[in-house]
């Protein structure tokens, strides 16, 4: 078992009264209960304000300074105070304590390929990396045992500068492990855990380091060891950098390397949660351990331990699906397969649609076929999903491809303002954000219009002050003159009304949308009498010149003299940033081509603050907008294209010209937007509970983690012997449902409906192994429609031929009905684990 030592990495002994700081930077529950803030600050001021980091603080701190605080009163006394809160909320009873089964054993172990907890551990890129970073925070609020697993990046993702064109630079700082609020592990004997993966033709040794996120440990792996080599070292060095082997052999490491992790802590966990396909090799490890422990083959590990995984896919295109060429995976995989007792061949099929020899591996097919649950993360990309996975499941309707959905939600307390915070917490209490938010909209129904309008204008006031802090900032380091020195501190208005847009530059989110008419843009910016202004903020993937040429195209925008002081790009887009201006803006802006984002989380964020969205009905804003809490830019029916950009970018400037600007300014006699504040006020009622991580949490936990780890339990218990079961009613399926056929469906009028005769042939199958059916597509007003057909006899004269019948009471044509058969057992999932099927036509 190994121990995390979270003092070790201190440059100097604190002085006892406050040698408790040590851990206390080390818990990064910091990062959103700004309790321990006032803490902070009165170490060092400067330092806090410019690292945020606490743990770098002391650091840098010189002995003197400690030596005073150890005996400055004041400071204890918050340090007491500080502590107190802490033991609070560790000793809170959390919900998962009342939905705890007792039979619940182990962990729920999250993989994720990024992390964003906070800014000043830069291992993340974007909204997967915070999606994941809350997810593990909502784990600790809640009390949900769970316990992280990734990489630590020695360069992470690239920081952004913009040169005197507008033209992105990228910039890859190290990220120096003794200055990042982390701790390396240590084994039994004191000295630094080692993970051991086999590579062709060496063992890459991964260091690991543990970042603590309250109740929630995050375990990050490290291939810069000494012993490694050259290469080896570097393959942590980038997120998303590097080629293709770099890229597999970091899910080597991730997959691979984190379940190892886990046997090396002594931990095993119920569930594992794939956060993308990127660790999808945790599910080949977990059988193979699974193999070891129970003496058993690797498909009856997969039985067994398939249930006990939920895969999570964020993908709205197949295109974006991790792939790698089969030589590749047969360089890497060869030995492994080996170690599995699989022929090359096979394992290669567990992550390819049809084995051609061409086609690549692809690690969500191989998440698919090894994992007992699948979402997608929100209730459109569901039914994006279940088409581009179709393939998995030839002749299956789309709407029985097995993938649900949990729309994704954000941690509250991450994104609010301290406005905001003081508002929520008058009305709704401290803990609101530690267990159900269904009712906290009651609390904000009753705050008066005022005390939300001030809420609004003090937070407008911040991100103003912000925006010209860090423009003013960005210029100094380009060397800008003095005079733009100077005027970048004049630039926006608090009481102005204030536009926010800002995600990844890529061409499927339209960033350049608002510049398709600049002309007008500038006429809407430059109104004297409702003003209005526009923060822009973004990065472009490293590779990616599309998306560099629009935030080119914003930076040249924002400098024309007669936008200057209403538009601004700010550049390096990351987690501070995002924190401010999801804070301040009164609307967020999101253009997404309908269909193409997952879900999309950034205007979740403004929700808390009593922002407003302005989107496409995409993601997640497709299934919570309505007129009463924003405005939708109703766009494609189905899958959007650029056939819908001019269209949907003439929809977006009328709402603001028509819509958005004049109720903002629309004031009664004491100067108030009534209308807007209603607005708000329901969104804020409304939406921000229902798109918390509490609920999202939650619903992972009741829909996925529970049901997982009892089916695991259930196919693991006694010797593995329901997952041998499983296996051999598989093998049986596979080697004989050629013989499967049938006669011809009958059909007799009843009273109320139909009755359906079919006689079904099975072979050497046994009756019990197949269910027959009868599928009526939806129509106008009529779901679909799925009835079971029971057996009733044997065929006369037939060898294993069964008749079977089904009664319908229906008001629907027979012609409607279709009769199938597909695989049965009642312990397996069909057609998740079992995708054959056979259509009868009348």
């Amino acid at each position: 078992m190994a121990e995390n030592d979270m003092t070790h990495s201190l440059l100097r002994e604190l002085p006892e009264p406050i040698r408790v700081l040590g851990e206390l930077s080390l818990d990064l529950r910091w990062s959103w209960c700004h309790g321990t803030d006032s803490l902070w600050q009165m170490l060092d001021g400067d330092l806090w304000t410019r690292t945020r980091n606490p743990w770098l603080i002391l650091q840098l701190m010189p002995a003197k300074r400690l030596q005073e605080l150890a005996g400055d009163a004041r400071f204890l006394e918050e340090l007491d105070d500080v502590l107190s809160k802490c033991r609070e909320y560790l000793q809170t009873r959390t919900p998962w304590e009342d939905i705890r089964p007792a039979h619940f054993q182990g962990p729920i172990a999250y993989f994720s390929m990024e992390f964003g907890i906070t800014e000043v551990l830069p291992v993340y890129s974007g909204g997967l990396g915070v999606l994941s970073g809350d997810h593990l925070k909502t784990a600790s609020d809640l009390g949900v045992p769970m316990v992280g697993i990734g990489l630590l990046y020695q360069e992470g993702y690239f920081r952004q500068m913009l040169d005197a064109h507008g033209r992105q630079i990228e910039l890859y700082p190290a990220n120096l492990p003794d200055t990042l609020p982390i701790s390396a592990v240590r084994g039994d004997d004191g000295q630094r855990l080692i993970v051991p993966v086999d590579l062709p033709g060496r063992t890459l040794r991964l260091l690991v380091w543990r970042a603590q996120i309250g109740r929630v440990p995050l375990y990050l792996l490290d291939s810069n060891d000494p012993l490694n080599s050259p290469a080896d070292r570097g393959i942590t060095g980038q997120l998303y950098g590097g080629g293709k082997e770099n890229r597999l052999t970091q899910e080597i490491a991730l997959g691979i390397g984190g379940w190892r992790l886990l046997e090396l802590l002594g931990l095993d966990p119920a569930v594992c949660h794939l956060n993308e396909g990127h660790a999808a090799l945790v599910t080949l490890e977990r059988a193979r351990a699974f193999m070891r422990r129970h003496e058993v083959g690797f498909w009856t590990a997969l039985w067994a331990t398939r249930a006990g995984n939920v895969f999570t896919t964020h993908t709205p295109v197949a295109a974006a699906f991790d792939t790698f060429p089969v030589e590749l995976l047969a360089q890497y995989g060869r030995d492994y397969a080996n170690d599995l007792g699989l022929p090359p061949e096979h394992l290669l099929a567990l992550g390819r649609q049809r084995g051609d020899p061409g086609e690549p591996f692809n690690m969500a097919f191989l998440a698919a076929r090894t994992c007992g649950r699948i979402n997608a993360v929100s209730r459109l990309h569901g039914e994006v999903s279940r088409r581009i996975f179709g393939d998995l499941y030839p002749r299956w309707p789309q709407r029985e491809v097995p993938i649900g959905h949990v729309t994704n939600g954000v941690h509250m307390p991450s994104w609010d303002s301290e406005h905001a915070d003081q508002l929520w917490t008058n009305a709704c209490g401290k803990k609101r954000w530690l267990g159900e938010t269904k009712r906290l909209g009651e609390g904000i129904a009753a705050v008066p219009d005022e005390q939300l309008w001030d809420m609004r204008a003090a937070a407008r006031r911040d991100l103003v002050q912000y925006a010209r802090q860090r423009l003013e900032s960005q210029l100094a380091q380009r060397g800008a003159d003095r005079k733009t020195l100077t005027r970048s501190r004049d630039v926006l208005d608090p009481n102005a009304l204030t536009l926010g847009f800002a995600r990844r530059f890529t061409e499927y989110k339209r960033p350049a949308m608002l510049l398709r008419d600049a002309e007008r843009l500038a006429r809407l910016l430059g109104n004297a009498a409702r003003p209005v202004q526009l923060i822009v903020a973004g990065k472009a993937h490293a590779h990616d010149e599309l998306g560099k040429s629009y935030i080119a195209q914003w930076s040249a925008f924002a400098h024309r003299e007669d936008v200057r002081a209403r538009a601004v790009f700010l550049e390096d887009y990351d987690i501070a940033l995002a924190s401010r201006m999801v804070q301040g803006v009164d609307v967020w802006i999101n253009t997404p081509r309908r269909a193409w984002e997952a879900c999309g989380t950034s205007g979740m964020k403004v929700l808390v603050n009593g922002g407003l969205n302005l989107s496409e009905q995409d993601g997640w804003w497709d299934e919570a907008y309505s007129p009463q809490v924003g405005w939708g830019v109703n766009g494609s029916a189905d899958i959007g294209g650029p056939q819908d950009d001019e269209r949907e970018a003439e929809l977006l400037y009328r709402l603001l010209e028509s819509e958005v600007v004049p109720e903002f300014y629309r004031r009664d006699v004491g100067g108030l937007p009534r209308q807007w504040i209603a607005r708000l006020r329901a969104s804020m009622t409304q939406l921000t509970p229902q798109f918390s991580t509490n609920r999202m949490l939650l619903e992972y936990v009741r829909d996925y983690y529970l049901p997982a780890a009892e089916d695991y339990a259930h196919r693991a218990a006694d010797g593995a012997t329901l997952a041998r079961s499983l296996w051999q009613w598989e093998r049986q399926i596979r080697h004989r449902w050629h013989e499967v056929h049938a006669g011809r469906l009958e059909v007799a009028r009843g009273d109320d409906g139909w009755t359906f005769s079919l006689p079904v042939y099975l072979g050497d199958l046994a009756i019990d192994s197949v269910a027959a059916q009868l599928y009526a597509e939806p129509t106008a007003g009529e779901s679909q429609a799925m009835f079971s057909m029971q057996p009733v006899g044997p065929v006369p004269g037939a060898v294993n031929g069964v008749m079977f019948r089904a009664q319908i009471e229906t008001q629907r044509p027979a012609s409607d009905f279709t009769a199938r058969l597909v695989p049965h057992h009642p312990h397996a999932k069909v057609p998740l684990e079992s995708n054959r099927i056979c259509w009868f036509d009348r």
